[in-house]
């Protein structure tokens, strides 16, 4: 992902671009709460029939529920990057 929206809160002191929490960055920041509830309230409902099953196939090649919650952070924030540019 090339496209990180530029920075979040651009100065203008001079600095550079690089510097502080990038556009992407923000926007995973502020979808982070609801990545928490999708994948630990909702997607590993305890009552869900297959929710054991559920959870194994979605962790195959991360190694962690956390790891889950920051890349669908992360996948919302490039959705919302995508649907600024169109």
């Amino acid at each position: 992902m090339n496209n990180t929206g530029g920075p979040a809160f651009p100065t203008s002191n001079g600095g550079s671009p690089d510097d502080g929490m990038t556009l992407r960055d923000y926007f995973a920041a502020k979808a982070m709460p609801f990545t928490y509830q999708f994948w630990m309230t909702d997607y590993y409902h305890p009552d869900a029939v297959d929710a054991e099953i559920r959870a194994e196939e979605s962790r195959e090649g991360l190694t962690t529920v956390v790891d889950l919650i920051a890349e669908t952070a992360y996948a919302m924030a490039d959705a919302m990057l995508k649907a600024r540019e169109a």
